[in-house]
């Protein structure tokens, strides 16, 4: 017999799985909006597509309004650290404060 956390297992590795693919398809956007080389383009859209596919599957075991909350805002907060990180963008105290909250809704919508 399955679970109620083995569905919540189930559900958090799907939505982790495409908001990692995801991040990756707009790696590749922002490189090919740098670079200009459209095999980026078309990598980023391939792998976005297998993001959301997988974020589909994910609503099999949660509902809508909690899935997309969670999954937008983990999304969020992963590009902007890309953003950061490995595109040395900056962010302001507002951004940060921004993201704070972001992850606190997270554990809130969660419990």
């Amino acid at each position: 017999m399955v679970t109620e956390t083995t569905i919540k297992l189930i559900f958090f590795l799907l939505i982790i799985l495409a908001v990692a693919l995801e991040v990756i398809g707009d790696i590749f956007f922002k490189k090919w909006a740098i670079d200009n080389k459209n095999i980026l383009l078309y990598l980023g859209l391939s792998i976005y597509l297998i993001g959301t596919i997988f974020w589909a599957i994910s609503l099999k075991y949660e509902y809508l309004s909690k899935a997309i909350s969670i999954f937008t805002i983990l999304n969020l907060i992963v590009v902007v650290l890309v953003g950061v990180i490995y595109f040395k963008e900056n962010l302001s105290l507002i951004n940060k404060i921004g993201m704070g909250l972001g992850i606190l809704s997270v554990i809130l919508i969660e419990f």
